[in-house]
């Protein structure tokens, strides 16, 4: 039997003062998961906000997949009495 599953990551950008922050969610069924990241523009750099979004964003995903990935090391340990699991 095939199942599809879909999820759906939703990023928030809020800029203020050359600080950027991205809050990276994720629903699930066993609820939410959420990966926050940061950028600063020096204030000597030219101000582009794409970039203080894009690195934000990337950030706040690097940090959501480490919860996942963290997750599912947990879910395979209770499963398997595996002790030491890296993913």
């Amino acid at each position: 039997m095939i199942t599809a599953k879909r999820w759906n990551v939703v990023i928030n950008i809020d800029e203020h003062d050359g600080h950027t922050r991205a809050v990276a969610r994720l629903h699930t069924r066993d609820g939410e998961r959420i990966g926050v990241g940061l950028a600063h523009r020096d204030p000597a750099d030219r101000e582009v906000p794409e970039i203080g979004d894009e690195l934000a964003a990337a950030r706040a995903l690097a940090e959501l997949s480490n919860h996942l990935l963290a997750c599912a090391a947990a879910d395979v340990g209770e499963n398997t009495g595996e002790r030491d699991l890296t993913v």
